[in-house]
């Protein structure tokens, strides 16, 4: 192949970002082969439509078949946009080992099987890129893997699931119900007829665990992100932690300590001053924490056609760039080179640290605050704020609101069960998790 020849690309997938790489490279192809070196063409692809609204498939050989494509010894990088752990895994395997590279948007690809992918892949001498996997358009595994190599980094926060955020944005804005909100997501196409990936948090766990791999130089440990969603988020609990001078964030938060490295995906508590607390709608951001940079905020679009084809095409040029490179002078698909990677191990939730919201319904009656303190104090918890709304319209039970400071989990769950087992405590105990990104 000469050095003139355009790179040819395999396409699996063209559906809402498979097709804007195609707009978008075609758009500004003049532009991206000045900053490859070459030119990038997509000239095979494989979808299940043969109707693609809005896309210039012409010079593209299409099949319904992606073994075609990945089997084609013409197409020298495979783009796979397919989604899910299979047959994504099974195609990205068989054109690795056919020598060819490959970039790819799949977070649960890579989160689940990307160990055993990177392995095959520097045995071939191959690259597979990834940077759509994560955040849409904002470039956070670049800056994570190279912009912040200086740095050693203390921790990373990220809303990073344009679904949830939606949905708490307008819980918060409007006043409006978990259901309510879910139902206009699912009309406008932010979140699938099935929401359980984004609002259970597995999707957000995808992202997290590629996100602290990078960051701390651990391997893919997806299995171990403690993953909870918003379901259980009420407009009351919005609207006190908007009183407090909180907001409600479906936060993934990774941070190494001396014990091990945090995985969580929770309800977050964060102050309204800190600039990722007033990141709303289907926007994402990502915070990361250097000791030399400090803190750094990353911020843009999640998802959508054209965002994340900025990412799969900023990928392509990545490898296009190396195609004449040394393996060994490659930048590691994991920021660190492969044997060097820590085993440093990652803490189950129990022994976590954060501060808690708390709320609960108790009867109104002396002495129900003092036993509420007592259980605390039992377990070394120590109260930052507290807030009991008047009883209405002559009910018997109040609402008891509560900060706590720092405390382990585990210390926590102790308390909660003494409370909730107390005759004057109602209902069970609602915590959420607060951060102080400091």
């Amino acid at each position: 192949m000469s050095a003139l020849e355009p790179v040819r690309v395999g396409l699996l997938g063209l559906g809402t970002v498979g097709g804007g790489v195609v707009n978008v490279l075609a758009r500004n192809q003049h532009e991206i082969a000045r900053r490859a070196g070459r030119g990038i063409a997509i000239t095979h692809g494989a979808a299940r439509e043969n109707v693609f609204p809005g896309v210039d498939t012409r010079g593209i050989t299409i099949t319904q078949d992606p073994w075609d494509v990945v089997n084609d010894p013409d197409v020298g990088i495979i783009v796979e946009l397919i989604g899910g752990y299979s047959p994504a895994r099974e195609l990205v395997l068989r054109a690795i080992e056919q020598g060819k590279h490959v970039v790819t948007a799949n977070k649960a690809l890579i989160a689940r099987h990307g160990n055993e992918l990177f392995a095959v892949a520097r045995e071939r001498g191959v690259m597979i890129a990834f940077e759509a996997a994560v955040a849409g358009g904002i470039p956070i595994i670049k800056a994570l893997r190279e912009g912040l190599a200086a740095n050693r980094i203390e921790w990373a926060a990220g809303i990073i699931n344009g679904t949830t955020n939606f949905i708490l944005s307008e819980m918060r804005d409007k006043g409006r119900s978990f259901v309510d909100v879910l139902a206009e997501a699912q009309k406008l196409g932010y979140a699938e007829a099935d929401p359980t990936f984004d609002i259970e948090g597995i999707d957000a766990a995808h992202k997290l665990t590629i996100i602290a791999s990078i960051a701390f130089g651990i391997p893919l440990q997806f299995d171990k992100v403690y993953t909870e969603g918003i379901g259980a988020i009420t407009g009351e609990d919005v609207a006190y932690a908007e009183a407090l001078g909180y907001r409600i964030k479906h936060l993934g938060f990774t941070r190494r300590t001396d014990r091990g490295v945090e995985l969580r995906v929770h309800p977050t508590l964060i102050a309204h001053r800190r600039l990722i607390a007033n990141v709303d709608g289907v926007m994402n951001a990502v915070l990361v924490k250097g000791d030399a940079a400090g803190p750094t905020l990353y911020y843009g679009a999640g998802a959508g056609r054209e965002p994340t084809a900025s990412a799969v095409i900023a990928d392509l040029v990545d490898v296009t760039r190396t195609l004449t490179a040394n393996p060994g002078n490659r930048v590691p698909h994991l920021a660190f080179q492969p044997d060097r990677l820590s085993d440093i191990a990652v803490l189950p939730i129990d022994e976590v640290e954060t501060a808690y919201y708390l709320r609960m319904r108790a009867a109104d009656r002396p002495g129900v605050m003092a036993e509420v303190c007592q259980l605390l104090a039992a377990q070394g918890i120590s109260i930052e704020a507290v807030v009991q709304k008047e009883p209405v319209d002559g009910a018997h039970e109040v609402t008891i609101i509560m900060l706590t400071h720092r405390v382990r989990e585990s210390s926590m769950n102790a308390a909660i069960r003494g409370i909730e087992g107390l005759q004057s405590i109602d209902s069970k105990v609602h915590r959420i998790r607060l951060e102080s990104m400091a």
